[in-house]
């Protein structure tokens, strides 16, 4: 599905729920705001998004927990869920991203390529985790090329996993 389609399926979803989203973006670093906001009327559902590449912008902005950090890393399912429930409290859904874009950063446990996505609803603070694995540009040689290429493939499935997040969750939506 082409990125535009994406958008308008989010657009429709949240306008005619009324609802508004925030993301706060680690590893896709305002990629997914800024697609969110290339369709006209996205300030309709839209209002407010942070870039939280450092930890501190993420206990500050996010109520992530140092506890969190400490424990689990910036990038892992933990800190991708207190993401997206700390933005529960600016608008009623949600959408988080924290990952490894590489070129270097990746381990055994946690290689260039892993994203965690968080999403939420605030009706009941249902959060929940996506873990992907992005593989599709490791044999490009180019290493700035390849971490572009993980952002964008990161932000669109993660915009395409909203989606279906949403549908799933719609009803719950508009009881906030």
């Amino acid at each position: 599905m082409e990125i535009e389609d994406i958008l308008l399926q989010i657009k429709e979803i949240l306008t005619k729920s009324s609802l508004k989203i925030a993301c706060a973006e680690s590893c896709t670093g305002g990629l997914i705001s800024s697609y969110l906001t290339d369709i006209a009327g996205s300030s309709e559902y839209i209002e407010q998004n942070f870039v939280t590449y450092s930890n501190a912008a993420k206990m500050r902005f996010l109520n992530v927990k140092k506890e969190t950090l400490d424990s689990y890393g910036a990038v892992s399912s933990q800190t991708a869920y207190e993401m997206a429930l700390g933005l529960l409290e600016y608008e009623p859904v949600s959408i988080a991203t924290t990952g490894i874009l590489g070129p270097s950063g990746g381990s055994a446990d946690k290689p260039v390529g892993l994203c965690y996505m968080g999403y939420g609803i605030k009706t009941g603070s249902k959060v929940i985790v996506k873990t992907v694995k992005f593989n599709s540009a490791l044999a490009d040689e180019d290493t700035q090329n390849k971490r572009v290429k993980i952002k964008k493939d990161i932000a669109k499935n993660a915009l395409l996993n909203l989606i279906g997040f949403l549908r799933e969750n719609i009803a719950t939506c508009k009881e906030t």
